[in-house]
């Protein structure tokens, strides 16, 4: 800690003069509106999202000779999280879920990237 951090003041959050948890909730849900409001411009701009179960690297020769019915060997185990891109930008991890007759993904991290 520096010497500026210890004289920063601190609310009293006993003070008679606090704001309720009432108002605290509803100002977060205006900010939340006004967030969503102010992103509504690229709501319907096209992004590409892939989910990638695993890779594998072959040969040229190896490529062409694959068939209907060919296993091909994934560099992930079964169990494994996948990978999760929009744009080709790595954003989450996930797990592969099977939702009616369709596959699904279910995201269980977020990978936040360092802006530079």
């Amino acid at each position: 800690m520096s010497d500026t951090d210890a004289q920063v003041p601190l609310p009293d959050l006993n003070a008679a003069d606090a704001p309720s948890i009432d108002e605290v909730a509803y100002h977060e849900d205006e900010n939340a509106s006004r967030i969503a409001a102010d992103l509504e411009a690229v709501f319907d701009v096209p992004v590409q999202v892939s989910a990638v179960l695993g890779r594998s690297k072959m040969d040229i020769g190896e490529l062409l000779k694959l068939g209907p019915g060919t296993v091909l060997e994934l560099d992930r185990r079964v169990g494994e999280a996948i990978d999760i891109y929009v744009n080709n930008r790595l954003v989450a991890r996930g797990e592969v879920v099977l939702v009616e007759d369709r596959l699904g993904v279910t995201m269980t991290e977020i990978i936040k990237a360092e802006r530079t």
